[in-house]
């Protein structure tokens, strides 16, 4: 049988157009690199920024760049299911996560899958993962303390419930353990807790995971994991996803704290993912919207006002240093983008000053507004005090012969130093903080040798609970305390150095 050619290329023509009519181009796309988290995809030609995508084998990306022929998109899962050719289709929506009661207590990745033997979470509620920030129509001023339990935070570096305050130092300085002393201490307080770990390794997670649930506060702690062997994408999405989940909280009226540990690995899987996709590299090669990655993320953190149920959202990002160097790229976007910094030192650190605060480094911009009256009234000078007690005391390595002035004032700042250390996951509740600064800023420990501070301390708190539980608690009921309740301190101070022990 012959067969005519213009015949076959009529079938042929007839055969394609009813295949375009039956699927539409401009949704579907064909992987043509793949790799790295990254894929290249042509087609899609209706795909938006940021829109949703599902790969074969259920795996599902996002759309990142927009190109003229083609899409580039990050994966959120195994990338090597994929492979080129493979079809790819439009979802019509954003990414969003679940949000709700059921993420309370619970371990989960990015996109809201559990990491612990828990039950799949069921949320019939979803949120975009990228939202706007909300507007200042929407906010007021920042005035209720967020307590961390930390003395030198609380007296001196007071953080407010609707703050974002960058924790700054090398690694190895205290950082991660300033997070979880602070999560502890939100127990019986209505703070729910998010902790976001970026880039860590598995076994550092479960750590501090045994920890929370070891002091119970798992009942009202979030963890939101992508760890060090989580893909690239799913890491630079966690900070953005566990800020929705938290954000469904404080829309409904409640106080909600997120701990972003750290920006820094954030940052690296951003430049990462911007230089798999061809953009052009900026300075220290991270994009040249990495500044912008970052605000969009904290200027999220807000207190609302009464009209949008009042509820507020603390962020407390956490960036790496490099050698104490605060004048890199990344530290000093974070720090102008956030409301103040606690800078954790390495030098004092090992000379077993922790928490390693360094106080002429550290600054809280919304200061007093967010600090309890009995904390404002024995904290007033310890700022000033320490700063210049650290300025004094460097000459003393010098042997220069110092007046007797001078010397008291060297001997009161190693005192306040000494009344200022705190062992960890051992967080101190407002009345105990006012009763040891108050000792500590009025003198009341100056004849104490500088070895038995600790243990007085200790002691002396032991002492007042058992004895006068009443002044804590009126201290704590008050948030204040009046002349008659100084009266009373120092006569109990008084009372119990009588009995204290010196070794």
């Amino acid at each position: 049988m012959k067969i005519d050619p213009h015949q076959l290329t009529r079938i042929i023509q007839e055969k394609i157009e009813a295949f375009k009519e039956k699927v539409d181009i401009a949704k579907i796309g064909v992987v043509l690199r793949i790799g790295d988290g990254i894929a290249q995809v042509y087609g899609l030609k209706d795909a938006l920024s940021s829109e949703l995508l599902i790969f074969p084998h259920n795996v599902y990306g996002m759309v990142l760049n927009l190109e003229e022929e083609t899409v580039g998109a990050c994966i959120f899962g195994d990338d090597s299911l994929i492979k080129e050719g493979d079809e790819v289709r439009l979802t019509g929506k954003v990414l969003e996560v679940p949000v709700g009661e059921a993420l309370v207590g619970r371990v989960v990745d990015p996109l809201g899958n559990p990491l612990d033997d828990g039950p799949k979470i069921k949320e019939s509620q979803f949120r975009p993962v990228e939202v706007k920030a909300p507007g200042v129509a929407q906010r007021e001023p920042v005035n209720t303390p967020l307590e961390t339990g930390i003395k030198a935070i609380d007296a001196m570096i007071p953080i407010g419930r609707g703050q974002r305050e960058l924790i700054i130092g090398d690694r190895q300085t205290g950082k991660t353990a300033l997070l979880i002393d602070t999560i502890i201490n939100q127990k019986g307080k209505g703070v729910l807790c998010f902790y976001v770990a970026i880039g860590q390794r598995n076994s550092t997670v479960a750590t501090m995971t045994d920890t929370l649930k070891k002091y119970g506060c798992m009942e009202y702690t979030t963890v939101v994991v992508a760890s060090a062997s989580s893909p690239t994408p799913l890491q630079y999405i966690a900070p953005y996803a566990a800020t929705s989940m938290a954000e469904y909280f404080r829309d409904k009226g409640e106080d909600v704290v997120v701990m972003y540990d750290d920006l820094s690995k954030h940052a690296a899987c951003y430049r990462e993912l911007s230089l798999l996709l061809r953009r052009p590299p900026g300075r220290e090669a991270y994009p040249g919207d990495i500044f912008y990655t970052h605000s969009r993320l904290l200027e999220r953190a807000c207190k609302l006002n009464k009209r949008y149920a009042g509820g507020s959202l603390t962020a407390l990002p956490v960036v790496e240093t490099q050698a104490q160097d605060v004048t890199t790229y990344i530290p000093t976007n974070l720090i102008s983008i956030t409301d103040g910094q606690i800078y954790l030192d390495t030098d004092l650190f090992h000379q077993g000053v922790m928490p390693a605060i360094n106080v002429g480094l550290s600054v809280s911009r919304v200061g007093g507004a967010a600090q309890f009256k009995a904390i404002k009234k024995v904290s007033g000078m310890l700022r000033l005090d320490l700063a210049q007690f650290r300025e004094v005391e460097a000459f003393t390595q010098l042997g220069t012969e110092l007046d007797k002035e001078t010397t008291l004032q060297i001997e009161r700042g190693r005192h306040l130093v000494e009344a200022l250390k705190q062992a960890q996951h051992e967080p101190q509740n407002l009345g105990e903080q006012a009763l040891i600064l108050y000792a500590g800023t009025k003198g009341l420990l100056d004849d104490i040798p500088l070895k038995d501070v600790r243990r007085f301390e200790k002691e002396f708190l032991d002492f007042v609970h058992k004895q006068h539980e009443y002044l804590v608690k009126k201290i704590e009921e008050n948030r204040d305390f009046n002349g008659e309740d100084e009266v009373k301190i120092k006569e109990v101070i008084g009372e119990f150095k009588k009995r204290f022990v010196f070794v």
